[in-house]
Protein backbone atom coordinates (compact mmCIF):
# COMPACT_ATOMS: atom_id res chain seq x y z
CA UNK A 1 0.00 0.00 0.00
CA UNK A 2 1.52 3.37 -0.81
CA UNK A 3 1.69 5.98 1.80
CA UNK A 4 -0.90 8.70 1.90
CA UNK A 5 0.77 11.00 3.13
CA UNK A 6 3.15 11.69 -0.06
CA UNK A 7 2.67 12.16 -3.48
CA UNK A 8 2.99 9.58 -6.16
CA UNK A 9 6.34 8.23 -7.34
CA UNK A 10 5.80 10.53 -10.63
CA UNK A 11 6.09 13.45 -8.58
CA UNK A 12 8.36 12.37 -5.33
CA UNK A 13 9.77 9.12 -4.35
CA UNK A 14 10.43 9.67 -0.72
CA UNK A 15 9.35 6.57 2.09
CA UNK A 16 7.15 6.10 4.70
CA UNK A 17 9.76 5.85 6.90
CA UNK A 18 11.83 8.81 5.35
CA UNK A 19 8.30 10.56 6.21
CA UNK A 20 7.68 10.15 9.47
CA UNK A 21 11.83 11.19 10.26
CA UNK A 22 10.73 14.71 8.69
CA UNK A 23 8.04 16.96 8.81
CA UNK A 24 5.98 15.27 5.96
CA UNK A 25 3.07 13.64 8.48
CA UNK A 26 2.54 16.99 10.43
CA UNK A 27 2.28 19.05 7.56
CA UNK A 28 -0.41 16.78 6.06
CA UNK A 29 -2.21 15.77 9.03
CA UNK A 30 -2.42 19.63 9.80
CA UNK A 31 -4.26 20.13 6.71
CA UNK A 32 -6.10 17.38 7.01
CA UNK A 33 -7.03 18.50 10.61
CA UNK A 34 -8.06 21.91 8.48
CA UNK A 35 -10.48 19.44 6.60
CA UNK A 36 -11.68 17.83 9.69
CA UNK A 37 -10.72 14.68 8.53
CA UNK A 38 -7.48 13.92 10.55
CA UNK A 39 -9.23 11.01 12.13
CA UNK A 40 -8.30 9.38 8.44
CA UNK A 41 -4.40 9.71 9.16
CA UNK A 42 -4.83 9.16 12.77
CA UNK A 43 -6.70 5.75 12.31
CA UNK A 44 -4.13 4.80 9.29
CA UNK A 45 -1.08 5.34 11.07
CA UNK A 46 -3.06 3.65 14.57
CA UNK A 47 -3.48 0.33 12.36
CA UNK A 48 0.26 0.26 11.01
CA UNK A 49 1.30 0.10 14.52
CA UNK A 50 -1.19 -1.73 15.61
CA UNK A 51 -0.59 -4.60 13.19
CA UNK A 52 3.47 -5.28 15.01
CA UNK A 53 2.03 -6.26 18.19
CA UNK A 54 3.03 -9.90 18.84
CA UNK A 55 1.64 -9.58 22.37
CA UNK A 56 -2.26 -10.65 22.43
CA UNK A 57 -3.10 -9.05 25.52
CA UNK A 58 -2.16 -6.30 24.28
CA UNK A 59 -3.87 -6.67 20.82
CA UNK A 60 -7.01 -6.98 22.32
CA UNK A 61 -6.08 -3.54 24.46
CA UNK A 62 -5.28 -1.86 21.71
CA UNK A 63 -8.32 -3.08 19.23
CA UNK A 64 -10.75 -1.98 21.87
CA UNK A 65 -8.98 1.22 21.64
CA UNK A 66 -8.82 1.89 17.93
CA UNK A 67 -13.01 0.26 18.31
CA UNK A 68 -13.87 2.74 20.61
CA UNK A 69 -12.45 5.62 19.50
CA UNK A 70 -12.83 4.99 15.31
CA UNK A 71 -15.01 2.32 14.87
CA UNK A 72 -18.23 2.52 17.15
CA UNK A 73 -20.92 4.25 15.83
CA UNK A 74 -20.97 7.83 17.57
CA UNK A 75 -17.05 7.81 18.38
CA UNK A 76 -15.08 10.84 18.85
CA UNK A 77 -13.07 9.96 15.86
CA UNK A 78 -15.12 7.76 13.74
CA UNK A 79 -14.17 7.16 10.66
CA UNK A 80 -16.27 6.25 7.08
CA UNK A 81 -16.66 2.58 6.51
CA UNK A 82 -19.51 0.75 5.34
CA UNK A 83 -22.06 -1.34 7.64
CA UNK A 84 -20.88 -4.22 6.93
CA UNK A 85 -16.93 -3.99 7.67
CA UNK A 86 -18.49 -1.86 11.17
CA UNK A 87 -19.83 -5.43 11.57
CA UNK A 88 -17.38 -7.67 10.87
CA UNK A 89 -14.95 -5.66 13.09
CA UNK A 90 -17.55 -5.83 15.83
CA UNK A 91 -17.80 -9.89 15.42
CA UNK A 92 -14.17 -10.17 15.57
CA UNK A 93 -13.45 -7.48 18.43
CA UNK A 94 -13.40 -9.98 21.34
CA UNK A 95 -10.65 -11.99 19.76
CA UNK A 96 -8.93 -9.88 17.20
CA UNK A 97 -6.16 -10.66 15.04
CA UNK A 98 -3.55 -9.02 13.66
CA UNK A 99 -5.88 -8.17 10.08
CA UNK A 100 -8.82 -7.43 11.89
CA UNK A 101 -8.78 -3.71 11.34
CA UNK A 102 -7.40 -4.31 7.63
CA UNK A 103 -10.29 -4.00 5.33
CA UNK A 104 -11.54 -0.38 7.35
CA UNK A 105 -7.59 0.61 6.65
CA UNK A 106 -7.93 -0.16 3.28
CA UNK A 107 -11.54 2.10 3.08
CA UNK A 108 -9.57 4.94 4.63
CA UNK A 109 -6.65 4.88 2.71
CA UNK A 110 -8.62 4.75 -0.72
CA UNK A 111 -10.81 7.99 1.45
CA UNK A 112 -7.80 9.75 1.53
CA UNK A 113 -5.84 8.57 -1.90
CA UNK A 114 -8.54 9.23 -3.75
CA UNK A 115 -10.28 12.26 -1.36
CA UNK A 116 -8.00 14.30 0.53
CA UNK A 117 -4.79 13.56 -0.81
CA UNK A 118 -5.24 14.63 -4.18
CA UNK A 119 -6.28 18.24 -2.80
CA UNK A 120 -3.67 18.27 -0.14
CA UNK A 121 -1.12 18.19 -3.23
CA UNK A 122 -3.04 21.29 -4.74
CA UNK A 123 -2.98 23.25 -0.98
CA UNK A 124 -0.48 25.46 0.28
CA UNK A 125 1.11 22.84 2.77
CA UNK A 126 2.53 20.16 -0.38
CA UNK A 127 4.95 23.09 -1.67
CA UNK A 128 6.31 23.43 2.26
CA UNK A 129 6.67 19.63 2.31
CA UNK A 130 8.38 19.51 -0.76
CA UNK A 131 10.71 22.32 0.35
CA UNK A 132 11.13 20.99 3.68
CA UNK A 133 12.81 17.33 2.63
CA UNK A 134 14.89 19.30 -0.16
CA UNK A 135 16.21 21.63 2.50
CA UNK A 136 17.28 17.98 4.56
CA UNK A 137 19.48 17.31 1.84
CA UNK A 138 16.67 14.71 0.49
CA UNK A 139 17.14 17.04 -3.07
CA UNK A 140 18.54 13.14 -4.82
CA UNK A 141 14.90 11.56 -3.77
CA UNK A 142 12.84 14.58 -4.22
CA UNK A 143 11.76 15.19 -8.13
Amino acid sequence: MRSPLLPDDRQCSVSLETQKAQNGPMIYKTYLKIEHSDENIDFWLACEAYKKITSQRKRISVARKLFTSYIQPQASNEINIDSPVRKAIIRNIQEPTQSCFDEAQRIIYMHMERDSYPRFLESKFYPKLKHSLQSNGNNSMVN
